[in-house]
Order: structure tokens, then C-alpha cells, then sequence
């Protein structure tokens, strides 16, 4: 039976499904949303507000005193609330009234004379321009730019406001600038690391470190450089049993890691205590089982539980109740003011690479981006197991999957 053969491979495990268009200096940046239910209340208020999130942090360039993101909803939601129809997201790019001959889409506005011909190293600028057969390497960097993480900020936003409505909640800070490493002092909780990461303008916890963590910037600033560093993100109230363990696509942890991974310029994702479990035993590593019926009382979702979290709260690509911790390392922006060597692809002659405006640092701006990435696996794996094509439908599903957990 080849139809049903087609119908089962075109079949993923994605409920939302979501597209980004539009370029770096182009008119708009825009994002289609398929799979959210019906009922959600949706705020452009909320949305804008991890939009300038994600333009702020110490480090950044001109072009955040350019665009000032401000979202626009086109369609797929009425008088505040989500249809079931197709969301679309607009962002103008403010910057756009002064590239609308360089990037117009008309063929009588060429002009070769202001191609780009010098890729940077670190950059999609020349592996793009091999592949997709181009000789200005514009057509590739316009595309790879990080400008696109607005509209992913925005469509992570609205996977935020259905997690709330189930008392989920997404926060990322940034623990690492360089050398500097942000300290956890005591048992501190995830709501409180979060309080005193979002009155950072480095949006780090540790007061002490974001001092030398400017310094570091600073420093590189002035040397014409560029500084990475390492991002935290961390979902709290999410229920055991996200995910699943049954094909390799649909392991929530590979979903997530896929998710982060492809944010621009992050170059390493891990789980819980992720590469650091390769370096202890396993009685070290694998975190013990509790359970405790008093746990229902207070509040918990289940009676089992964890004195530790190692794995992060994922085990065989299935949530186990516990809080999901990622974290991933971002390399320095590859565009720098003090140059590196490159070479001319048109006479293959040695040049320095091109200079486009850029930030020193991004770090914590990627953090806000990574809050998305996770949010919309999250939301994705949510609805996969919840179901439901309004709010309410799937409220009394989760409710009642709420009351097997405290049986089970």
C-alpha cells in the first residue's frame, strides 16, 4: 500500500511547525506558526518584551541603536486569543530605509560595483557561497545573519505564553564570559537566579563576576575583538513523561539539543552535567530514587523524586519531573573589527575579511534566544502528548494525566 507507506514517512513528530523569511537588512523579518491550539491568549506586549531582552547585554553593536523590535500579528489571532489557524509574525527591520537599493529585489537595482568578495573565517560566508554557487558574498551572510533570532525570539514567546498557562516557565542566564565563570552561592533557586540574572545588564547572577565580565569585554573591545561564552537555560514545572524513547526523532533531549544547536554561532549543547559525566563513575553520575506520598500534600506533581539532577531532567529522551537543565557554549562573533586573514574569491588574492557591524559580545542575548529554541520543543512535546485543539481540551487532558501521576 504505497499510500499509506508516503502518508506514514511524510508523518513527523512535530505538532508546531514553524518558518522564518526575510533577510538582515531587509524590509521584514517574518514567521509563520502552524499547531498552536485555540483559545491562548497571546500578548504582543509579552512577545515585545523578550524582544528587547534579546537587544539588550553589555557587548552590543550599533545595530541594536537602530532596530527597536516591535512585533506585529498578522494572522491567526482575534482580539488577543489564538484562532487554531496559522499565526503569522511580522518584525520590520528599521534599517531597511537605507539598504532598499543594495538588497531591492528588483533586477534593474544591480549593481556588482558594491558586492562583497572577502569572507570571514568563522563565518557561513564562504561554505555558502560554494554551495549555493554565489559571487557576492552578501547573498549568503544577509540570510546566516543572527538578525534572524528576532522572529525566532518572537515565535519562542508565544510557545511561553501556552507553558504558563500550565505552569511551565523557561529562564536562561548566562553563567560564563570568557574566563569568567558566574558562582551559584548556596541553595539558590531557579526563580531567585533568574531575579537577580534579569537586574544584570550581562543577565548573569553572580554580581562579582559580571564586574570582570565587563572588563573582559571592555578589554576586547579595544583590541578589535570578539568574546563567547556559556548560556544556561532552565524549564521548570514541567510533568515526567515529555518525549519519547521509542524512535530517535522524537527523544526530547535531541529535539532540544537540535533546537539550541542551531542557533548562530553556538558550537556545543549539554544536558544536565553533560560532558563532565564522561569524567565520573556511574555511582557518581546516576541520580537516586526517592518517593515520598507527603510530596502530594506540598504541592509536587508525582511522589517520586531526586535529591540530585545530573541527567537534567531527561532519561531516554523522556522528561523524569525533575527541572531540564541545557546549557551550550557560544563562540566569539567572527566578525571583527580587527580583521583576520581571508581571501578575495574572485582573484584569490589574500585580504582581511570583511568588516559588517557587529557586537563584541552576544552572549546574553543568545541566552534569550535559547529561552525560544527550548520553548518551542517544550510546547511542541507538550501538545504532542496533551493534545487538544483549544485550551480547554487540552486542560482537562492534562488534568486528568495529572491525577494518574499522583496514583501512579
Amino acid at each position: 500500500m504505497p499510500g499509506v507507506t508516503l502518508a506514514f514517512l511524510q508523518k513527523g513528530p512535530e505538532v508546531i511547525r514553524y518558518l522564518t523569511a526575510g533577510e538582515s537588512h531587509g524590509p521584514q523579518l517574518t514567521a509563520i506558526i502552524e499547531g498552536f491550539p485555540a483559545g491562548l491568549e497571546i500578548s504582543d506586549e509579552l512577545i515585545n518584551h523578550d524582544l528587547v531582552r534579546r537587544q539588550g547585554g553589555y557587548g552590543r553593536g550599533g545595530r541594536m541603536q537602530i532596530e527597536k523590535d516591535a512585533i506585529e500579528i498578522l494572522s491567526g489571532v482575534r482580539w488577543g486569543t489564538t484562532l487554531g489557524s496559522p499565526i503569522t509574525l511580522c518584525l520590520r527591520n528599521r534599517d531597511w530605509a537605507n539598504w532598499q537599493e543594495k538588497m531591492s529585489p528588483l533586477k534593474g537595482k544591480r549593481d556588482d560595483s558594491i558586492r562583497v568578495t572577502h569572507p570571514r573565517p568563522g563565518h557561513a560566508d564562504l561554505p555558502g557561497t560554494i554551495k549555493y554557487n554565489q559571487r557576492d558574498v552578501r547573498n549568503i551572510l544577509e540570510r546566516s545573519s543572527a538578525r534572524e533570532t528576532a522572529v525566532r525570539v518572537a515565535v519562542g514567546a508565544v510557545a511561553k505564553s501556552l507553558l504558563a498557562v500550565f505552569g511551565i516557565a523557561v529562564r536562561g542566564f548566562v553563567t560564563e564570559i570568557g574566563e569568567i565563570c558566574a558562582v551559584r552561592t548556596g541553595d539558590i533557586t531557579t526563580t531567585d537566579l533568574y531575579a537577580l540574572a534579569s537586574r544584570s545588564e550581562l543577565y548573569t547572577f553572580d554580581r562579582d563576576a559580571e564586574v570582570r565580565m565587563k572588563e573582559y569585554i571592555d578589554k576586547a573591545r579595544a583590541g578589535g575583538d570578539t568574546v563567547g561564552g556559556v548560556i544556561e537555560v532552565i524549564v521548570s514545572g514541567v510533568p515526567a513523561g515529555l518525549g519519547s524513547h521509542v524512535q530517535w526523532d522524537r527523544k526530547l533531549d535531541a529535539r532540544i539539543a537540535l533546537a539550541v544547536m542551531s542557533i548562530q554561532a553556538i558550537k556545543g549543547v549539554e544536558i544536565g552535567i553533560g560532558f563532565e559525566s564522561a569524567r565520573k563513575p556511574g555511582s557518581l553520575v546516576h541520580d537516586e530514587i526517592y518517593h515520598d506520598r507527603t510530596r502530594l500534600d506540598r504541592g509536587e506533581m508525582t511522589t517520586f523524586f531526586r535529591r540530585t539532577n545530573n541527567a537534567g531532567g531527561l532519561e531516554g529522551g523522556i522528561t523524569n519531573g525533575e527541572e531540564i537543565v541545557v546549557r551550550a557554549a557560544m563562540k566569539p562573533i567572527p566578525t571583527l573589527y580587527k580583521p583576520l586573514k581571508s581571501v578575495d574569491i574572485d582573484s584569490k588574492e589574500q585580504f582581511e575579511a570583511t568588516v559588517e557591524r557587529s557586537d563584541v559580545c552576544a552572549v546574553p542575548a543568545a541566552s534569550v534566544v535559547a529561552e525560544a529554541a527550548i520553548a518551542v520543543e517544550i510546547a511542541n512535546s507538550f501538545i504532542e502528548k496533551f493534545g487538544g485543539d483549544s485550551i480547554s481540551e487540552m486542560r482537562r487532558n492534562y488534568d486528568g494525566y495529572l491525577a494518574y501521576l499522583k496514583e501512579f
